[in-house]
C-alpha cells in the first residue's frame, strides 16, 4: 500500500512538473498570434496615411484646371464671355468714348481755326477808319467779323435819311447780338454730347455691373458652391462694365471743361469784333453828320 501510494504521489508530482513545464511553452506558442494581432494594426495603420496620397492626385488636376482659367481673365476674354446685356453696355460705352475723342479732335481744330481767323481779321481792320475801308481790308472772306461789318452797313443804308444816330446804333447793336448768339450756338455744337457722356456713363456702367453681379449670384445658386474660382469670372466681367464707364466719363468731363474755357475765350474775341464794328459805324455816322453840317454851312 505504501508502495502504491508512493507511486501515486510520484505520478502526481510528475504530472504537476510536466504541467509547469508545458505552460511556458503554450504561452510562447500563443504569443505570436497576439503579436500578429498587435502587428496587424501596425501594418494597417499606413492605410490612412496612404489616403492623402490617393486624394492628392485628384486635387492636383483641379488646381491645374483652375489656374489656366484665372490666367485667361483678360479684358477681351471677359467681354466675350459676358452676358448679352453686359456686352451691349460695354459696346455702348466704347462708342461713347470714341465720340468723346472725335469731338475733342474736331472742336480743337474748329476753335483753333476760328480764333486764328478772327485775330487776323481784327488785326487787319485795326487801322481802318470806316466800314468801307474795313470791308476792303478783309476782302471777300467769310467770317464773324465780315458779318458784323455787313450788318452795320445794311443798317446804315436802311436808316438813310433818319437823323437819330442813337436809333441806328441800337438797331445795329441788336443785329450784333443776334450774330453773337448764333455764333455761340454754333461754336458750342458737340458740347452737349460731352456733357451727356460725362454725366451718364458711370451710371450706365453701373447698370452693367449690377446686371453681371446678379447673373453671378444666379450661377452661384445653381452650382451650389461659393468657390471663388467659380464666382470670380462673373464678378470680373461685371466690374469691367464699370471700368469702361469711368474710362468714357472721366475724359468727357475733362474735355468739356477744357472746351468751356476755350469757348469763353473765343466768345470774348467775338465781343471784341462786335465792338470794333460798332465803333466803325459810329465814326461813319459822325462823319456823315459832320459833312452834312459843313454843306449846310456853305
Amino acid at each position: 500500500m505504501k508502495i502504491m501510494s508512493f507511486q501515486a504521489s510520484l505520478a502526481a508530482a510528475l504530472m504537476l512538473a510536466a504541467a509547469w513545464l508545458v505552460s511556458p511553452v503554450s504561452a510562447q506558442t500563443q504569443t505570436p498570434p497576439a503579436a500578429q494581432a498587435t502587428a496587424q494594426p501596425a501594418t494597417a495603420s499606413p492605410a490612412p496615411a496612404a489616403a492623402p496620397a490617393v486624394v492628392a492626385p485628384v486635387a492636383k488636376p483641379d488646381a491645374a484646371a483652375i489656374a489656366p482659367a484665372m490666367k485667361e481673365l483678360s479684358p477681351w476674354v471677359m467681354f466675350m464671355s459676358a452676358d448679352v446685356i453686359v456686352k451691349a453696355v460695354m459696346i455702348g460705352l466704347a462708342f461713347a468714348s470714341l465720340m468723346t475723342w472725335t469731338v475733342l479732335i474736331a472742336k480743337s481744330i474748329e476753335l483753333s481755326v476760328a480764333s486764328g481767323k478772327l485775330r487776323s481779321a481784327l488785326k487787319k481792320i485795326s487801322e481802318a477808319r470806316s466800314l468801307a475801308e474795313a470791308q476792303m481790308a478783309l476782302g471777300a472772306k467769310q467770317g464773324i467779323l465780315p458779318s458784323f461789318l455787313a450788318a452795320a452797313l445794311r443798317e446804315a443804308r436802311m436808316s438813310a435819311g433818319l437823323s437819330s444816330d442813337t436809333g441806328i446804333k441800337e438797331r445795329a447793336a441788336s443785329s450784333f447780338s443776334e450774330i453773337v448768339r448764333a455764333e455761340a450756338r454754333r461754336i458750342r455744337i458737340g458740347m452737349g454730347v460731352l456733357a451727356t457722356i460725362g454725366s451718364t456713363s458711370p451710371f450706365v456702367g453701373l447698370f452693367g455691373t449690377v446686371w453681371g453681379i446678379m447673373n453671378s449670384f444666379i450661377g452661384i445658386s445653381k452650382s451650389q458652391t461659393t468657390n471663388l474660382a467659380v464666382v470670380a469670372p462673373g464678378i470680373a466681367e461685371a466690374l469691367l462694365a464699370t471700368a469702361i464707364g469711368l474710362v468714357a466719363a472721366i475724359p468727357a468731363v475733362i474735355i468739356y471743361n477744357h472746351f468751356s474755357r476755350m469757348t469763353k475765350s473765343y466768345l470774348e474775341l467775338v465781343s471784341r469784333a462786335s465792338g470794333a464794328a460798332a465803333r466803325l459805324l459810329s465814326r461813319d455816322l459822325d462823319r456823315s453828320h459832320g459833312s452834312a453840317h459843313s454843306r449846310a454851312a456853305e
